[in-house]
């Protein structure tokens, strides 16, 4: 079926405006774009940082009349945004997605495969997992650095908690590994959700604890703690994890910009003795044992 986008370009303090008007007219979908490529690593913790100029982007169905949207639009924001129409190629788009994900092998036996490929090799440790919006897939150099790590881990019976634990990536690759059990917390409902159906999926529920950050057990403590989440969070988390490991244990930490890597290396050193980064990219994955 053929569609129409609407792309608007406006500034930050318009976006959830036109947002709201895309989605009153009728948008299958609403998404977000920067207009000058201008990234944004670390939004504060519970914030959606948008760009200060951000091109707002809506799915019609191809039956609308896009002008009379648009004329809405510029009507009642005074003209201060600027509004394009594309009509899209009629093509099975969801297929068209479906072809830009392959099964990808991280270290020596580790294999993260979307559920409509065939698993490349039976004899592999395979964790299907199908690519989705949010919380983690393997994609990004910080949770490929994170999969390499766990591949190279002697992880066999031991405890591991995936701190910010996403779409529970690092802890099914974990478990699937031969860690005896694994405890992922997020502060996010819908990745502790998201969590549960991937394990369920990957039959490894049963070794699995999932738990809201407010909402974990007095006294956890593991052989390993993954962290594969952002500097800033890092930084004000840094007591709390080094609590979380036990003595002689090891932590792994990444979503970190190697011109973060010296800092978040000396925050942690006081607790770990760190080794040198894992850099891949603009990305490093840090790890250390504790002292």
């Amino acid at each position: 079926m053929p569609w129409i986008q609407i792309r608007v370009g406006c500034d930050e303090t318009k976006v959830k405006k036109v947002s709201s008007m895309l989605q009153g007219a009728g948008a299958q979908a609403v998404t977000y774009m920067d207009a000058q490529d201008n990234p944004i690593y670390e939004p504060p913790l519970g914030t959606t940082k948008l760009w200060a100029n951000t091109v707002v982007i809506g799915l019609f169905e191809a039956d609308v009349d896009p002008f009379r949207i648009v004329h809405f639009i510029e009507k009642n924001l005074d003209s201060q945004v600027q509004c394009k129409v594309e009509q899209l190629e009629d093509k099975d788009w969801v297929r068209e997605w479906m072809e830009h994900f392959h099964p990808m092998q991280f270290g020596k036996k580790l294999w993260i495969c979307p559920s409509w490929c065939e698993i490349p090799d039976k004899n592999a440790v395979n964790v299907m997992l199908d690519p989705g919006l949010a919380f983690g897939t393997g994609t990004h150099p910080t949770t490929a650095m994170c999969l390499e790590y766990l591949d190279g881990f002697d992880i066999k019976g031991r405890t591991v908690i995936d701190y910010g634990c996403g779409s529970g990536i690092l802890a099914i690759a974990a478990l699937k590994l031969g860690a005896g059990k694994v405890i992922g917390i997020d502060i996010d409902p819908q990745a502790i959700q998201a969590s549960r159906d991937n394990a369920v999926r990957n039959g490894v529920s049963e070794n699995f604890e999932l738990y809201l950050v407010d909402e974990r057990p007095a006294g956890l403590q593991a052989d390993l703690v993954v962290a594969n989440i952002l500097a800033g969070p890092l930084r004000e988390l840094a007591p709390l994890l080094s609590t979380l490991v036990k003595d002689h244990g090891h932590i792994a930490l990444s979503g970190i910009l190697e011109t973060q890597a010296q800092e978040i290396n000396g925050i942690y050193g006081q607790w770990f003795d760190m080794t040198a980064p894992n850099i891949r990219e603009e990305w490093c994955q840090l790890s250390g044992i504790k002292k």
